[in-house]
């Protein structure tokens, strides 16, 4: 079935054309992804899609009864309510529906209603069916869902009476997207869903999106998370869209094979142009050749001639060098630890590893381990509180800050680059800043009107120059596009020195780490590999971990000391008399199930509801039998939670 489709679109902001001739079709459980280089008009498509933005020209059709949920990169909830009021927001009809069945139970023990039986009869069937769309709408189940959603968020640590608030940017960012989720519209149009998450939760969103009822449509930077939730990419290029079938690590394959059969098909149709016009020019004149000259004219002027196959478009191009070469042994921490000036507990203690040349060491570690502020604590921009940091011979380092706060936002572009380096010529400076994509007067733009992305390349355009031969970045790819990513990837890859970074780009950490360093507050876990290595680890030690706890309680049950023999003997009596009670409880409320069911077969009778007395007794002895469900499950619960402690 198809929910949306978008025919020749074109948008324009003034004289400028943004989007030109798009073509998009969005169906049942479709998984796309929407790419292209930053400023390309991926967000602007998007909330065209969701009806926030007009279009100039073309049709977009979607389905009658379509739901559609929006999530904006930029989007925070803002509200007084707590995290876990918020959340029932999205489940309102559910909850006002649950109070109206109350009601509706209220009125059937109302004797003046069953005295007229036709009122009640028809009371009774509208029951039945509320109750059974109730339930079939998740009635009985959104508080679950909730708690799963925010669990898989990163909340199971908060208050859920928490006011939203009080809470970060990222974490109000984090809840409209739970929010979203929990309402589960056909279609979900989400732009930058991976902003503020960590690598924990985005396997967990991934799961989400992969298992969702619905068609899923996504923007996103993040290469690893589009290689593992989607199978339909559009790329938007020159204003124009282009559909290709299969996860983002295809579409490169397949763009790539594209733009070469393209090449090729050009160049052999100019060929044969050449040679055509060539036969035109000096067969023309002459008397014999000349009605063959006119014929291939006349070919020449009805053939259809291909484009200049589009490449990407201007992409920045740097390496990175070194001045000199450092030792064999880079970096030593010992017993390393850091902790906040007046805060009781440390942001990480006993840190101990080694870093050597031309290692390539991912920081990773669930968000709040310390992971910059170790990287601050290797640069010195924080001292240790207890610990070891030793370098090692000729080692320079570059560093590179997540927030860009390195920069002076009253500087231009190229004083920022001048005044640091003041050897290097003006030309020379234009040049490097050339090759990060500021050309002309653009090197003159105050860094504070830049936007992320060239704020980015600026600071990348310093590291470049100091010629380290020990990088240490922090999230080097937030603000780039998925080119410039690349770009940077290359250059990281034939870089002849050490690297130590934090990044929550799975496919960055793949393409550049040689080893894994996963951060706990207590200590560093070291895995010689990249990326998927490190899962598949990972995955490794959870089956073991599960083994050895199986074979523990197996030689527990089969080694305990006959010490405690009268203890042990007393519990298991215990256990017992609680398992055979939970059994009598099942069994009662099996039986009181169903002579309530049988209650409500008599009270459909015509003898039965046209007798209102008859009818009242049945109705009463419903509620009582209710009532000693609702006890006898009390009680249940109760030796439940008893056996599992």
């Amino acid at each position: 079935m198809i929910l949306l489709q978008i025919n020749q679109l074109v948008k324009r902001f003034g004289a400028e054309t943004i989007l030109d001739n798009i073509k998009l079709e969005v169906k049942s459980n479709d998984r796309i992804a929407i790419v292209g280089r930053n400023g390309s008009g991926k967000s602007t498509l998007l909330k065209i899609m969701a009806g926030i933005l007009s279009y100039d020209e073309g049709e977009i059709h979607r389905s009658k009864d379509v739901t559609l949920g929006y999530l904006d990169q930029h989007t925070g909830l803002e509200t007084d309510e707590t995290i876990w009021n918020e959340m029932k927001k999205v489940f309102s009809s559910l909850i006002e529906e649950e109070k109206n069945l109350r009601e509706m139970e209220a009125k059937m023990g109302d004797p003046d209603l069953l005295a007229d039986q036709s009122r009640y009869q028809q009371l009774l069937n509208q029951y039945d069916h509320r109750l059974t769309m109730f339930k079939a709408s998740g009635g009985y189940q959104y508080e679950s869902d909730i708690q799963a959603v925010l669990h898989g968020l990163n909340f199971a640590d908060y208050d859920f009476n928490t006011p939203i608030h009080e809470l970060s940017g990222g974490q109000k960012t984090r809840l409209a997207l739970a929010k979203l989720l929990l309402s589960r519209p056909d279609l979900l149009i989400l732009d930058e869903p991976t902003n503020h998450l960590d690598i924990t939760t985005l396997s967990w969103l991934e799961q989400f999106l992969r298992s969702y009822q619905g068609a899923v449509v996504i923007v996103s930077h993040d290469r690893y998370f589009l290689d593992h939730t989607v199978d339909i990419v559009y790329e938007i290029a020159h204003q124009r869209s282009k559909k290709y079938h299969g996860n983002y690590t295809k579409y490169l394959h397949q763009k790539a094979l594209d733009y070469e059969r393209e090449s090729k098909a050009f160049e052999k149709q100019q060929t044969e142009i050449k040679r055509m016009e060539d036969f035109v020019q000096r067969n023309l004149v002459r008397a014999s050749t000349t009605k063959r000259a006119q014929s291939r004219r006349k070919q020449l002027e009805k053939m259809e001639r291909l484009d200049v196959p589009k490449g990407d478009e201007s992409a920045a191009s740097f390496s990175f060098s070194i001045k000199r070469r450092s030792g064999n042994d880079v970096l030593k921490v010992k017993d390393l630890s850091y902790r906040y000036p007046n805060e009781e507990t440390f942001t990480f203690s006993n840190l101990s590893f080694n870093v050597n040349r031309q290692d390539r060491i991912a920081l990773v570690g669930p968000n709040g381990v310390g992971k910059t502020t170790l990287l601050k604590t290797i640069i010195s921009e924080y001292k240790a509180t207890t610990g070891e940091l030793t370098f090692g011979t000729n080692v320079e380092v570059g560093y590179y800050d997540q927030e860009l706060a390195k920069l002076h936002s009253r500087k231009t572009a190229l004083m920022e680059l001048w005044d640091e380096f003041p050897h290097v010529n003006e030309q020379e400076i234009r040049t490097i800043l050339g090759n990060f994509l500021f050309s002309g007067d653009d090197v003159l733009s105050p860094v504070s009107t830049l936007s992320g992305g060239e704020k980015a390349r600026l600071a990348l355009a310093k590291l470049m120059m100091k010629q380290a031969n020990l990088l240490i970045l922090d999230e080097p790819t937030n603000h780039l596009d998925l080119t410039s990513k690349e770009i940077l990837e290359a250059a990281l890859i034939d870089f002849p020195g050490t690297i130590i970074f934090v990044s929550h780009d799975r496919y960055f950490i793949n393409e550049i780490a040689t080893h894994i360093f996963e951060q706990s507050h207590g200590g560093i876990t070291v895995y010689l590999g990249d990326y998927d290595y490190y899962l598949a680890k990972k995955q490794e030690e959870a089956e073991i971990e599960a083994l050895n706890q199986e074979n523990s309680v197996t030689k527990t049950a089969i080694t305990e000391p006959k010490t405690n023999y009268h203890e042990e003997k007393q519990k298991k009596q215990q256990e017992r008399k609680r398992l055979r009670r939970i059994e009598e409880i099942e069994t009662e409320i099996t039986l009181l199930e169903e002579k309530i069911s049988t209650n409500e077969s008599e009270l459909v009778k015509p003898e039965v509801y046209q007798d209102h007395e008859k009818a009242l007794e049945f109705t009463k002895h419903n509620q009582e039998l209710n009532q000693r469900i609702e006890t006898l499950m009390e009680e249940w619960e109760v030796l439940q939670e008893d056996l599992v402690e």
